[in-house]
């Protein structure tokens, strides 16, 4: 069976078994999203990539001793988050408006746009305006919230699979999604 068409648990399997291609093809189904989310917990492109990357090499060392009835996916991004803990606490203070910058020392969206294929200049330069505020708003959430935010936008988890990575109930894990986009709207409306 084709890498592509193996559930994470086959996949798994096959790794535990010694096959490299088959945890190859776990690292690349998610690490777009391990990083994504990371990169919202942290706001710094380095910890995000050393975050994932660690979440990606507890996997692998905890192969042989994984129970593989469970889902994969939520024991990732938990992995992930409390490695991204781990970071923040190590820093001790942490920016609230963290912020990204190319080689010409221009800022970085840092919410990816949405495909469009034939945008005005003056479309595009709203939406990176927008997309500034977007992040700078999602940064100053508080931990819980912005957590929740960054693991429904970033990872497709469903809210029960967002309770078993956060250790929360699923209703807790709803509630904060749906405070966070409160407090978001009411940032946004008084800085648009």
């Amino acid at each position: 069976m084709p890498a592509e068409d193996a559930t994470d648990q086959e996949l798994a399997r096959r790794a535990r078994a010694g096959d490299q291609s088959a945890f190859a093809a776990l690292v690349e189904r998610y690490q777009r999203a391990a990083f994504n989310f990371a990169y919202r917990l942290l706001g710094s492109y380095d910890d995000a990539a050393e975050a994932a990357q660690q979440g990606f090499v507890q996997l692998y060392t905890s192969l042989p001793t994984l129970d593989l009835s469970r889902p994969l996916r939520p024991w990732l991004f938990r992995t992930i988050r409390n490695r991204c803990i781990d970071l923040l606490r190590q820093r001790r203070a942490v920016s609230l408006t963290a912020e990204e910058h190319d080689e010409e020392g221009e800022p970085v969206a840092l919410v990816e746009q949405l495909a469009d294929p034939t945008p005005l200049p003056a479309e595009l330069v709203e939406r990176a305006d927008l997309q500034q505020l977007l992040a700078a708003a999602i940064q100053r959430l508080p931990p819980k919230y912005r957590q929740v935010v960054a693991l429904r936008y970033t990872t497709d988890l469903t809210f029960a699979e967002m309770a078993q990575v956060l250790g929360e109930p699923e209703n807790t894990c709803k509630i904060h999604f749906h405070r966070a986009k409160a407090l978001l709207r009411a940032a946004l409306r008084d800085l648009i």
